[in-house]
């Protein structure tokens, strides 16, 4: 990459930037893809000591799984696989609230309609609302503010 164009300067800025959001999420690979540029950042992540893998699709619920739930759902079900479950749409940082001194979107329990924001998820310094494809009412939470996401983590379930 020595060209020294201002598309090269744009594509090497990008590069580095997806670099940063993997070196802090723990990423080994992203991809992105936009108009005729396709750009895919890949590491070998370091050798592990003799630790079982966590799957990342599973994240420790920032609330718990209130019972209605947990009685209705076989113990091997998901949260993804919750009819209602609301899952991230892109690699980022999912945040409850727009800014640290306010109040959070939404709680377990709250009553949502088609098209409330319900959180945002920051990627590339772009922050991204997510709102409700449906009505009803917030179950459960399964993410902390600020906490890293990954693409089809469930974040919510709403029924």
């Amino acid at each position: 990459m020595n060209d020294t164009s201002p598309k090269a300067a744009v594509e090497q800025d990008l590069v580095r930037e997806l670099a940063r959001l993997m070196s802090e999420t723990d990423l080994t690979e992203i991809e992105v893809e936009k108009g005729d540029l396709r750009v895919r950042v890949a590491r070998t992540p370091p050798a592990q000591l003799a630790m079982p893998a966590t799957p990342t699709y599973l994240p420790a619920p920032a609330a718990p799984i209130p019972a209605a739930i947990a009685a209705a759902a076989p113990a091997s079900a998901r949260p993804a696989d919750h009819p209602g479950a609301i899952t991230s749409p892109m690699v980022g940082t999912a945040y409850r609230r727009p800014s640290p001194e306010s109040k959070p979107f939404i709680e377990v329990g709250s009553r949502v309609d088609v098209g409330d924001k319900l959180l945002l998820v920051e990627a590339m310094k772009t922050f991204n609302d997510i709102v409700a494809p449906r009505a009803g009412t917030v179950a459960a939470i399964f993410f902390e503010d600020g906490q890293p996401v990954e693409y089809g983590e469930p974040l919510l379930i709403i029924e």
